[in-house]
């Protein structure tokens, strides 16, 4: 066996066992993403808070995090909506919002990390070392034999039915 192909195989295999957890956390996060539009695993939570009085119902639904706000009816200084009340003369928001637990917020928000989180250092790390797993993987066996050839296969499959998905 090659000196390269032992040294791609001990890097792919330590690095493996290296980012196993955060490969448990992003596979288990990523599919709990995939839901995220329903109520799996949402639990309705209470909240009262104070904000600016007189904000729009733009400026309302960006300080409580709730897309798409649009409000029911206003009766004197209170604004109703779908989830709550806001006051527009004390800036008391009244409102119930649908909530995951905490581990898996926390799971979520380490799997959707961007440039203004310094989680996104991690993601960039991980990404790269799964792109290094891709590559190592061709070295796990030698072309040559039967494994590889099946390897080889299994691999073309997997581009095929990638790209079929992604034209869907």
């Amino acid at each position: 066996m090659s000196s390269l192909s032992t040294k791609m195989r001990t890097y792919h295999r330590y690095l493996g066992f290296f980012l196993a957890g955060i490969m448990a956390v992003y596979s288990i996060s990523g599919i709990i993403l995939i839901f995220r539009e329903t109520s799996f695993l949402k639990s309705d939570v209470h909240k009262v808070q104070t904000l600016k009085p007189g904000l729009s119902s733009e400026e309302l639904g960006k300080e409580l995090h709730l897309r798409g706000l649009k409000p029911d009816t206003t009766i004197g200084d209170v604004v109703s909506f779908k989830q709550g009340t806001y006051n527009l003369k004390t800036g008391e928001a009244d409102y119930t919002v649908s909530e995951q637990p905490a581990i898996v917020n926390k799971m979520t928000k380490l799997h959707k990390a961007t440039t203004n989180d310094p989680l996104f250092y991690l993601n960039i790390f991980f990404g790269l070392s799964l792109l290094f797993f891709v590559i190592s993987s061709f070295w796990m066996f030698l072309p040559k034999t039967s494994i590889f050839k099946k390897a080889m296969l299994f691999t073309l499959a997997g581009a095929v039915l990638t790209i079929v998905l992604l034209l869907l």
